[in-house]
């Protein structure tokens, strides 16, 4: 597992601390930041959740963002987390957070531009995370959230303020684009994905 592309380029990252943690591919990360840049999306504050070896964060700092804040609850995959950003010499830009999810999502802080959820893919909750990570002061209007998942699952195409915007696989696994509209202007309740 490697940094793609930008400033910390080729820099190798340490891998998970247990098989529980299953990080983005390469290929997959690519392909997010692909998907990114091909809607215009050059995110300046990061926020990776359910961050594991942090390896999605490192990649938006390394092609450019000023900021990432990394979420994980387990104190040997934080562990790594901060390794890693030691190797790509990206320390300086970033803070780890050792708390759940659900206790992050109540923070009161400046939004994120992109935020990043690569959950367990049995993680059953994702939808009611997704939707309290829509009502939070995590996200504002054009903030682009990006979700990791595996191909069976089904979400609607809006969730609160969340409206989904692309939707690829590559194999056994799947990521949804999605992106905050301004609060005025969501109306209705969740559409199924059609």
């Amino acid at each position: 597992m490697r940094v793609t592309t930008g400033s910390a380029k080729g820099r190798n990252l340490k891998g998970p601390p247990t098989t529980g943690t299953r990080p983005m591919s390469d290929k997959i990360r690519q392909a997010v930041f692909s998907a990114l840049g091909s809607l215009g999306v050059e995110p300046d504050r990061v926020l990776d959740l359910y961050a594991g070896t942090g390896a999605i964060g490192i990649e938006a700092l390394s092609r450019g963002a000023t900021f990432a804040d990394f979420v994980e609850m387990t104190a040997p995959a934080a562990a790594v987390i901060r390794e890693n950003l030691e190797r790509t010499q990206l320390s300086d830009q970033a803070r780890v957070h050792r708390q759940s999810v659900q206790s992050y999502l109540h923070r009161k802080t400046e939004p994120y531009d992109l935020v990043i959820l690569d959950p367990p893919y049995a993680a059953p909750d994702i939808e009611d995370v997704l939707r309290q990570l829509a009502e939070s002061a995590l996200v504002q209007s054009g903030t682009v959230v990006v979700l990791g998942h595996w191909p069976r699952l089904q979400l609607p195409d809006r969730i609160g303020r969340l409206e989904l915007l692309k939707r690829r696989c590559h194999g056994d696994s799947c990521f949804s684009l999605f992106e905050a509209a301004d609060p005025d202007t969501v109306s209705g309740k969740d559409q199924p994905l059609g």
